[in-house]
């Protein structure tokens, strides 16, 4: 029996990908040096200082707003900008007005964690800093319907490690086998739940192919109609 459903948050409940698309369509827009790029040239770049940034500040060794303004001068230079930080620093200032202005949930979030938690209690996993999360969680209106927010800030390691998955079922008073994982990223989301004994959902929208094809993991596109993707969650079957 179900008795707890954890959740990843960005890019599972939270739709992170679509908001840094529009901000960093916005930064690009105002940035002469950046509109010869390909956006999706920028983006790949964007992401990868921002994943080499965001190690830092889980890390501790660099606050979120240092980490920020020196992810757009990393950005600029490899625009070919050079920048002493005040271009970079009023870029992170848009990227960040623009982001949060378009925060919104995976569309039937709000929907499955409501039916969710009429059966189960209901936990966020995530690699980030409580602040952030849990601003989100209340401008999407999910924070409701959250029992306990777990993560790697406090912690002290990310997922996969299995220490924050364990902290999760301490939390909720539950045991693996009680529990189930609903997240995007194979790694982090469900090599991590599984190798603490947790059964776990990939979250797929995409419908990308498995990294381990020999591997068999339930998956979910969408969290629409709302009755199936409960059913698979609580149960396994669809």
């Amino acid at each position: 029996m179900i008795r707890a459903v954890l959740f990843d948050l960005d890019d599972t409940l939270f739709d992170h990908r679509g908001c840094a698309r529009e901000a960093l369509t916005a930064v690009q827009q105002s940035q002469r040096g950046f509109q010869s790029m390909p956006f999706d040239a920028l983006e790949r770049a964007h992401a990868e200082f921002l994943e080499e940034l965001h190690a830092e500040v889980m890390l501790g060794r660099v606050s979120l707003d240092v980490a920020r303004i020196e992810r757009f001068r990393r950005l600029l230079e490899s625009a070919g900008v050079r920048d002493d930080g005040e271009v970079a620093a009023t870029l992170a200032s848009l990227y960040r007005e623009t982001y949060r202005s378009r925060r919104r949930a995976v569309s039937g979030a709000a929907a499955l964690m409501a039916a969710v938690k009429r059966h189960a209690r209901i936990g966020i996993v995530s690699n980030n800093v409580r602040d952030e999360q849990e601003e989100k969680l209340s401008v999407c209106s999910l924070d409701q319907f959250v029992d306990e927010l777990v993560v790697s800030g406090e912690v002290g390691v990310p997922k996969p490690d299995p220490m924050i998955f364990r902290t999760a079922l301490d939390r909720l008073r539950v045991t693996a086998e009680e529990t189930v994982m609903v997240g995007d990223s194979w790694i982090a989301d469900i090599e991590g739940a599984r190798g603490v004994g947790i059964r776990a959902i990939w979250f797929n929208p995409s419908g990308s192919a498995p990294p381990h094809p020999g591997v068999h993991v339930e998956q979910l596109r969408g969290f629409e109609p709302t009755d199936d993707v409960l059913q698979l969650i609580l149960s396994g079957t669809s």
